[in-house]
């Protein structure tokens, strides 16, 4: 009583602060707790370790690219915590866009049918749910945390090169946390946490990060996109090809709709970092393993 007490007269904190809260153990006598508020309220309930302890990093991105074009995801484990935590975490990686089909982290066995419908989807199931998963006519379907079936073209997806430079980045993450020996457990995990989104985050930036400049109002004074000339602006050959798929996905169109109806520009983590990027594009190559890195280590410092 006395914590939940203690804990609901204090202040909701602004992201990355702390707030004490104290508490009466048996005992033990007066005890002050501190919780603090990740910087970053996107990931504040996003595990990426519980995905990288379940999945290599060749996995991660198959599913990735899978996720991008919008095809249907299974994942299967043994325990509800970690389809729960492996779900929201991919989910997390689209970041700046959103998953606008079905989501179900924990599919229930009653209702496993919905695998067999047509359209693209991202289920979690209990390995108990396996046998009845295994009699229904499943095509085409990308079955993580074990693959049951693959379509075997996720390697072929994106963009060689930046698929390249996300493998090489992922791996390199232990390397870049562990500098710093001495934090705690929670500030691993937020480090962890950052680094993954800023990963991807710079996949999305190489590939759409010139979307801004695509945005012309129209005589009635409406933004509209010119989507045939913003794919052809990239040079990379890889990328539009990439792009010639994935702008005919729902996540692009609604990424696109929410950014023509803003009467404002938006001004989230994303944005920043695109602002960044056309600052320094004319200077730079187009794409390439070595700018990827670069650009997201400057980030990560």
């Amino acid at each position: 009583y006395p914590f939940m007490r203690s804990l609901m007269e204090s202040p909701f904190p602004a992201p990355g602060k702390t707030i004490k809260v104290k508490t009466f153990l048996p005992g033990a006598g007066n005890e002050v707790i501190e919780l603090r508020r990740p910087m970053d309220s996107r990931l504040e309930h996003v595990d990426f370790e519980c995905l990288f302890k379940c999945l290599s990093v060749r996995q991660i991105i198959r599913i990735f690219a899978s996720l991008l074009l919008e095809r249907r995801v299974i994942f299967v484990a043994d325990k509800l915590s970690t389809l729960s935590s492996c779900s929201h975490a991919v989910v997390a990686l689209l970041y700046p866009f959103s998953w606008q089909h079905t989501f179900i982290p924990v599919l229930p066995s009653s209702m496993i049918d919905i695998v067999c419908c047509p359209t693209p989807f991202l289920v979690g199931l209990l390995s108990s749910s396996l046998p009845k998963l295994k009699e229904l006519p499943v095509e085409e379907v990308g079955m993580d945390v074990f693959f049951l079936c693959q379509m075997d073209d996720e390697d072929t997806l994106l963009p060689r090169k930046l698929q390249a430079a996300l493998e090489q980045a992922l791996e390199r993450k232990n390397e870049l946390i562990n500098q710093d020996s001495d934090s705690d457990s929670d500030d691993e995990c937020n480090n962890l946490n950052g680094l993954v989104s800023e990963v991807f985050i710079r996949f999305f930036v190489e590939t759409v990060g010139h979307y801004s400049l695509f945005l012309t109002q129209n005589e009635k004074g409406e933004r509209v996109f010119q989507r045939e000339a913003f794919r052809k602006s990239v040079a990379s050959k890889s990328i539009r090809r990439f792009l010639e798929v994935f702008m005919e996905s729902q996540m692009f169109a609604g990424f696109i709709q929410d950014r023509e109806l803003r009467k404002c520009r938006a001004k989230g983590l994303f944005e920043q970092r695109v602002e960044q990027y056309l600052e320094e594009l004319p200077d730079t190559e187009q794409s390439g393993v070595n700018k990827f890195l670069r650009g997201l280590g400057e980030q990560t410092v």
